[in-house]
């Protein structure tokens, strides 16, 4: 795998995105309409999930559509939903027809997702990213894209997947990590791509403020894949309680004004981030905050 970052993650160098589920709330039909407001704040990229709502490729055809010069990336597309080959091969068709503004993140989930509602054995998810990365190098395609560099980053946290971030892929999207965090994904990838999550409570009361972190990390907190992080974060048993301590709320939940904001991007920057994607919680998870992504935007911007 190449040191040079393909061209539509090279255009997110220096940026900032939008991590968001919002967009799920809308019909099919107008999810777009997302795409085209954050466009318009002026963000380089939004970065969509894939758990229990749509699918991957679908959800980001759909925003890619309704757009015209937003990055549209997958934060993450679960590897366990589709065979290699048609990752690949849908990656390269989207990347064709939309002037390379598709970003393909991909990760292993966790092992509920994985098993409960997937039906398939969780072991070894290291192993299965690696098998899975190299499938897709061998993927064949007779349409006209199918030699078409599509840029691949993977959800990493811990050594090995960092490692495999930095050997197979073009680099790494780590959610729900500190700057010290992004610190050692650069040093784990070298030149490649940093591209980090980061959640924020924009203005609001101290109270609002914690509220709103503990549902956010109410479903993370049950997840080994996060937990076994944070304590090699140095967080501690009692940090991880469901919905967090008040302690990991502060850390992963950044909660001020705009320059609070900026402050926390400038810090993962620093700590060697290329691009920092904002997942900004509102009034609850479902409702687009628009205002806030307005204002956000207008600060990234000015």
């Amino acid at each position: 795998m190449s040191t040079r970052l393909p061209d539509s993650l090279a255009r997110l160098d220096g940026t900032v995105g939008i991590w968001t589920t919002t967009h799920e709330s809308l019909p099919a039909g107008a999810s777009a309409e997302i795409a085209s407001q954050l466009e318009s704040f002026g963000y380089s990229a939004l970065w969509i999930p894939e758990a229990w709502g749509r699918e991957a490729f679908t959800n980001a055809s759909l925003l890619l559509s309704g757009s015209s010069t937003i990055t549209i990336a997958t934060g993450i597309a679960n590897i366990w939903a589709r065979d290699a080959v048609n990752a690949a091969n849908a990656s390269r068709t989207l990347n064709a027809a939309y002037h390379d503004r598709f970003v393909l993140g991909l990760g292993v989930s966790h092992q509920p997702l994985v098993e409960r509602m997937r039906g398939h054995n969780y072991a070894a998810p290291v192993a299965a990213m690696r098998e899975y990365l190299t499938a897709m190098d061998a993927a064949p395609m007779f349409a006209p894209e199918g030699q078409h560099r599509v840029a691949r980053v993977i959800a990493a946290l811990g050594p090995k997947m960092l490692a495999l971030g930095a050997e197979l892929a073009d680099g790494v999207h780590p959610y729900l990590v500190t700057p010290e965090h992004t610190a050692i994904a650069r040093a784990a990838v070298g030149n490649k791509f940093v591209g980090v999550e980061q959640a924020v409570v924009l203005g609001q009361s101290r109270e609002t403020f914690l509220e709103r972190a503990h549902a956010y990390l109410e479903i993370y907190t049950g997840l080994p894949n996060y937990r076994n992080n944070w304590l090699r974060m140095g967080f501690t048993d009692e940090d991880l309680v469901r919905g967090g301590s008040e302690r990991l709320c502060d850390a992963l939940v950044i909660h001020g004004d705009e320059e609070a904001i900026l402050a926390n991007i400038r810090e993962h920057q620093s700590a060697g981030a290329n691009h920092v994607c904002l997942q900004v919680l509102g009034t609850d998870l479902a409702t687009p905050p628009t205002d806030d992504w307005q204002r956000l935007g207008l600060a990234v911007n000015q």
